[in-house]
């Protein structure tokens, strides 16, 4: 920092710490996040809140996030990367007023919906930090409404693809990358009402990280430094305090009449190494999970087991490292459609990490939660103008070592609210005729596990339902003797009166007055259901 009279001192009178930046630094995270919720136009990021922000510094390096969705926060350690190796490799440079936009997943680490949007910070006319933030968009064109489409074989029958580009230079708008991006969805208004906000989120993250700057001068990149070195040494403190050894696990994902695998084999030591050698081949669906993807769901229970206050920036990440076989389920070959692997598959990844945690922490590790973020897309055309939803389900949650599970809730890789009803039905032609507890679905235990969530409406005008979802063949898996969940269950109350059920994975046009119900799964018991606790 300087004054007048040249470069000033701070003194430790004044209070003046690396955790204390690093704390400033988290805020601006939540800030950024907050902007880009209240100025966004889909319900789906306003009201929902899915998306999520980063800090990073000068090299690229994750230094604090929000505390917004797992399944971004987690893939931005491997996005990140993805993108700056991208954009050297096309000899492109970020100058003062760039933005660089991309939700090519094979880059950017998540499906299409998730839009990435980076923002160089520049302070004094250097290069200091970046600003990150994804928001899944609602619609970013292909054949479905929402965008995920369950019956894709490529990543070309779900949208839109594109890889990172400057949507600004130098401060200017790129009309041309904007125009060919809006021609490709069905809702451009939405998508840059989206864009917008994110654009705007970063505007205001980058002003606090120059007002920090500004504030403690090069003290910041000390601080940012520190607190990455100290992520990574209380990340090996705490693993240090789990029994060393190899633990493995497998589960399983529904295919139509069959199952897919993903297999996890986790040695723990001084940090923790995941191998998914042994997982299904990718498959021609929107099962597969990029990297990213893989990485996020692989961290995120292991964040979870951690006691006390971990950060989860680069220091902590660095602890963890992946391996998952090319062209195989959780790290395909392009172009393997994804969209369900960042929704779908990361649920099903991180109850295999917690399953397979469950032999080294028996006494902390939960049965599993619903298991499925019950995907639910639709649209059509409704007094003229072509509508898109999306949202997802809560479920419940699975027991756990001295608690019951948690019913109606989202369930580990997403973070997500439900969209308000008075919401959906001001926004869109839906009107809701149930919205409660599915009691009784969660599994019986010791401790029980929480109920799922029935939900249902009927819709006011031709529309076109995708549902993508998961645990409709087998419930939620207990643990130590605990029963399982109830699975999940869709089905179509025709106007005619007809019942129609459908598979987790579908897509089906609907007629007005049809109604829609959804059942979501509840989480598994932990103990045996015949030790019931005296209290609750």
């Amino acid at each position: 920092m300087e004054s007048g009279g040249g470069p000033a001192r701070i003194t430790c009178a004044e209070v003046m710490s690396w955790e204390l930046i690093y704390r400033a630094t988290v805020y601006i995270a939540e800030e950024a996040g907050i902007a880009l919720r209240n100025s966004a136009f889909s319900p789906n990021i306003r009201e929902r809140m899915d998306h999520s922000v980063a800090v990073l510094n000068a090299d690229g390096e994750i230094v604090a996030q929000a505390e917004h969705i797992p399944v971004h926060l987690g893939s931005f350690y491997i996005g990140v990367k993805n993108m700056f190796e991208a954009l050297r490799g096309a000899g492109v440079e970020l100058e003062e007023g760039d933005v660089v936009v991309l939700n090519d997943p094979y880059i950017s680490g998540t499906h299409l919906n998730d839009v990435m949007v980076v923002t160089p910070v520049f302070w004094r006319g250097r290069l200091v930090a970046y600003l990150v933030n994804k928001a899944h968009h609602v619609d970013v064109g292909g054949p479905v409404p929402g965008s995920i489409n369950p019956n894709a074989k490529t990543i070309y029958e779900e949208g839109f693809v594109l890889p990172p580009v400057k949507i600004m230079r130098r401060g200017e708008l790129n009309r041309e990358v904007l125009s060919v991006w809006l021609s490709n969805v069905k809702t451009p208004e939405a998508t840059l009402g989206d864009l917008n906000a994110q654009i705007a989120a970063n505007v205001v993250g980058s002003r606090r990280v120059v007002d920090l700057f500004e504030k403690y001068g090069e003290r910041v990149a000390e601080a940012w430094r520190a607190a990455i070195d100290y992520g990574r040494r209380v990340a090996e403190e705490e693993i240090a305090k789990w029994p060393r050894g190899v633990y493995a696990a497998e589960d399983y994902l529904e295919l139509g009449d069959e199952f897919v695998k993903i297999s996890v084999r986790l040695a723990v030591d001084r940090c923790v190494e995941a191998d998914y050698t042994g997982t299904s081949p990718q498959v021609e669906a929107p099962l597969n999970a990029v990297l990213g993807v893989t990485y996020a769901a692989t961290s995120f229970p292991i964040r979870s087991l951690m006691r006390g206050e971990v950060p989860t920036n680069e220091g902590f990440y660095s602890c963890i490292s992946v391996r998952a076989p090319e062209g195989s389920l959780l790290n395909p070959r392009k172009p393997a459609p994804v969209a369900g692997g960042n929704l779908e598959t990361s649920q099903r990844v991180a109850d295999a990490v917690f399953k397979a945690l469950s032999q080294a922490l028996p006494d902390r590790v939960p049965a599993a939660g619903s298991g499925t973020m019950m995907n639910v897309m639709m649209g059509g055309v409704y007094q003229g103008r072509y509508w898109s939803y999306y949202e997802t389900i809560g479920g419940g949650t699975g027991g756990r070592p001295g608690k019951h599970g948690v019913s109606g809730v989202h369930v580990n890789m997403t973070n997500t609210l439900n969209t308000p009803i008075e919401i959906a039905e001001r926004v869109y032609p839906l009107l809701f005729t149930a919205y409660r507890i599915r009691e009784g679905s969660g599994g019986r235990g010791r401790w029980r596990g929480g109920d799922g969530i029935i939900r249902a409406f009927k819709v006011a005008a031709p529309t076109r339902l995708a549902v993508l979802a998961d645990r409709f063949k087998t419930g939620p898996w207990g643990l130590h003797g605990g029963e399982p969940g109830k699975p999940g269950r869709v089905y179509i109350k025709k106007a005619s009166g007809e019942v129609l059920e459908l598979q987790s994975k579908t897509v089906v046009d609907l007629d007005p007055g049809d109604e829609v119900v959804i059942e979501t799964p509840g989480g598994g018991g932990w103990g045996p259901p015949d030790r019931q606790p005296t209290t609750f």
